[in-house]
């Protein structure tokens, strides 16, 4: 008989804590450390080869929470092992094992004990980790990674440019709504402030792309009579050098998308892009979140992985607004908050729906949210079946969810007793039963209806109880 042992480890930036665990969560090892250096890996390999050789009947499961690459290195080596000794091991969210550790109320926590707390997730949960998982977009998500730290440093670089230019030459800023156009960016390395470009040459500006001799003219007359209070050499200098950066950065984020569409071959990245609004640089962000859509059995899993499933509280007369819950990572959700602010503006189907709830009187940014949960269905509906975006199959689905609602099966909570007036309730709860009882009273067929629908002897009753109470 297979005897399962758990070994959990704690990262840590150069090293690991270790501890091995049996099924009953008796300590079978005790804590040890060891550095993250090729010596350090051998003494690994030789603690599983040596336990596993003197317990022949033994299975070891590990488990490592994803820390942002400083486990890729030990996972790499434990994927390795795998291959020649009885040997499991999984990446584990970190949010389930610090909300699973809360449960042993330890007031301190070491990464001694941090790594038990990762052995007692391998055991109280197995059913939910997925062992030996190879990372199949590993490279694709060190690239997009890359990408998007450009893309946030970009931003940060136009950001302080805009305020540069308010005060070294705020006429400019009328060309810089929406966009800061590449013409812009050459011409404020040649010309930052409002008084250098006041002494510039309409021929020397029309050498610049996209500047006409008219246009040039129009600057420079601009710049004359500008009310720019800063026109220092050390402002100036500030202003070209970060027109160069920017202009440095569009080129590298342009050369890494290129090389990011031609090394992405991966069937689930091209078959989101079929979604108009969902381009390459959203899919394979997708796909490093959701990895493999057999990971989550419904789409209410993957939703709340996403944390872009409604959320409320409802405990006796107190019941809480309907929310987006946010929980988890916040990456997963700005990527499906992008694709949906252009599906809305491009795609005809998402912006219908989105135009029937602002109908219904949704605000707009829960009419957003509410569009994000959508998508995200679409998205697990594509990946799950293997079929290319089709909103016929969504407006089907739509119309066979809404006749299952109305054949739903009465709510069996007050089965065994009807709503009585004399119980100790709220006055809330107690202005409630009476509607219900006035509204039962008055229709004595219905009445007649919920009395059968309770005990259960004809289906149709049932479904007036449910329609009515």
């Amino acid at each position: 008989m297979t005897q399962n042992f758990y070994l959990g480890i704690d990262v840590s930036k150069g090293y690991a804590d270790f501890i091995l665990l049996d099924s009953e969560k008796e300590v079978v090892e005790e804590n040890f450390q060891i550095d993250d250096t090729d010596e350090g890996h051998k003494h690994l390999y030789k603690f599983i080869s040596g336990f596993l050789a003197k317990n022949k009947n033994a299975r070891i499961f590990a488990g490592l929470e994803s820390t942002g690459g400083y486990e890729d290195n030990w996972y790499g080596s434990l994927i390795r092992y795998s291959s020649k000794l009885n040997l499991s091991v999984a990446r584990l969210n970190p949010f389930g094992v610090h909300y699973n550790s809360k449960a042993a109320l330890k007031r301190v926590i070491t990464d001694k004990e941090s790594a038990r707390n990762v052995a007692r997730y391998l055991i109280g949960h197995a059913d939910r980790i997925r062992y030996n998982e190879e990372d199949r977009f590993s490279t694709l998500k060190r690239q997009w990674t890359f990408i998007k730290m450009l893309t946030k440093q970009k931003v940060q670089l136009l950001n302080q440019l805009e305020g540069l230019l308010y005060i070294a030459n705020p006429e400019l800023l009328k060309y810089c709504r929406g966009k800061v156009n590449t013409w812009i960016l050459q011409l404020l390395g040649k010309y930052p402030t409002a008084k250098e470009l006041a002494k510039a040459k309409g021929s020397s500006l029309a050498k610049i792309p996209f500047i006409t001799a008219d246009k040039a003219d129009e600057l420079i007359d601009a710049a004359r009579q500008s009310v720019a209070s800063r026109t220092d050499n050390t402002t100036a200098s500030i202003i070209a050098g970060l027109a160069e950066q920017i202009l440095r950065l569009r080129k590298l984020i342009k050369l890494n998308t290129k090389l990011l569409e031609e090394s992405c071959n991966n069937p689930e990245v091209e078959l989101l892009k079929t979604f108009y609004g969902i381009g390459t640089i959203s899919a394979v962000g997708l796909m490093i979140e959701i990895v493999s859509v057999n990971r989550f059995d419904t789409v209410k899993k993957l939703a709340g992985f996403f944390g872009v499933h409604p959320s409320f509280k409802q405990s006796g007369d107190g019941k809480t607004m309907y929310r987006m819950s946010k929980r988890g990572r916040k990456e997963p959700r700005q990527i499906l908050f992008n694709i949906a602010r252009f599906a809305i503006a491009r795609n005809p189907y998402i912006k219908e729906i989105y135009a029937s709830h602002l109908k219904k009187g949704m605000p707009k940014m829960a009419a957003l949210g509410a569009i994000m949960h959508k998508i995200l269905r679409m998205v697990f509906g594509m990946l799950k079946n293997g079929t290319p975006y089709n909103p016929e199959t969504d407006k089907g689905n739509r119309e066979r969810h809404i006749h299952e609602v109305k054949s739903a099966k009465p709510d069996l909570l007050r089965r065994f007793q009807k709503r009585s007036l004399d119980a100790p309730v709220s006055r809330r709860q107690s202005k409630k039963r009476k509607e219900q009882e006035k509204s039962q009273t008055s229709k004595p067929f219905e009445t007649a209806q919920i009395i059968d629908g309770c005990a259960g002897s004809d289906s149709r009753s049932s479904h007036s109880v449910t329609m009515k109470t």
